[in-house]
C-alpha cells in the first residue's frame, strides 16, 4: 500500500501545471485558449515570454526529478520507474485541469537527468540540434523520444528503465500526434513564430 501511495503522489506531483500557473499568475493569459493551447513550455515561451517560459521549463523538469528521487528512495529502480512514468501521466493528465496537460517532454527530461544523465546529455544534444536546424521544437521533441528507449538500451540501463522508456516514449510520441499531422502538412509553427 505504501508504494500504490507513493505512486499516486507523483501523479500528483507531474499534474502540477507550472506552465498554466505562471502564466496566469504573472501575465494574466490562460494558455489552454492562447497560441497552440498547448499547456507546455513552448506555448509559454509563444504567449508569456522568456522569462515565464523558462520558469515554467525549470517546474516541470523539477516535477520528474522530485518523483524519480522519491521513487528510488521508497523502493529502489523499479519504483523509481514507476513513478517516473505516473509524473509523465500526471503532467499530460492533469486533474487539475480536467484530466488536461501538456505533452510530458520536460517531465520526461527531468525524470531522465536524475536516473540517467547520460542519456539526457545525448538526447539534448540531439534535441538542440534539431531545432536550431529545423526550428521545430515538435521535431525535435518527437526525435528525440523516439530515441529514448533506443539510448536506453544501447547503454545498458537497467532494465526498469528500459521499460519505463518505451512507455514514456510512446505517450511523448502520442501526445505530439496533431504536430504530427501539422509537420506533414506544413502547417506546424516553429519555434519564434506565433498563432495568427
Amino acid at each position: 500500500m505504501k508504494e500504490v501511495g507513493v505512486v499516486l503522489l507523483c501523479y500528483l506531483i507531474g499534474a502540477i501545471p507550472f506552465s498554466y500557473l505562471l502564466s496566469r499568475i504573472f501575465k494574466g493569459v490562460d494558455i489552454r485558449i492562447k497560441g497552440s493551447g498547448n499547456v507546455g513550455a513552448t506555448n509559454v515561451l509563444r504567449t508569456s515570454g522568456v522569462a515565464v517560459a523558462l520558469a515554467a521549463l525549470a517546474g516541470d523538469l523539477l516535477k520528474g526529478i522530485l518523483a524519480s528521487w522519491i521513487g528510488l528512495s521508497v523502493g529502489g529502480a523499479v519504483l523509481a520507474a514507476i513513478c517516473g512514468v505516473a509524473a509523465v501521466i500526471g503532467h499530460c493528465y492533469s486533474i487539475f485541469l480536467g484530466f488536461h496537460g501538456g505533452k510530458g517532454v520536460a517531465t520526461a527530461a527531468g525524470i531522465i537527468l536524475y536516473l540517467m544523465p547520460d542519456v539526457l546529455l545525448g538526447l539534448f544534444g540531439i534535441f538542440i540540434i534539431i531545432t536550431i536546424v529545423s526550428r521545430y521544437v515538435s521535431l525535435a521533441s518527437i526525435t528525440v523520444a523516439v530515441l529514448l528507449p533506443v539510448l536506453t538500451l544501447l547503454l545498458g540501463k537497467p532494465w526498469p528503465y528500459i521499460i519505463s522508456s518505451f512507455f514514456i516514449a510512446a505517450l511523448v510520441i502520442y501526445r505530439h500526434k496533431a504536430n504530427i499531422r501539422r509537420l506533414k502538412s506544413g502547417n506546424e509553427l516553429k519555434i519564434t513564430e506565433k498563432v495568427k
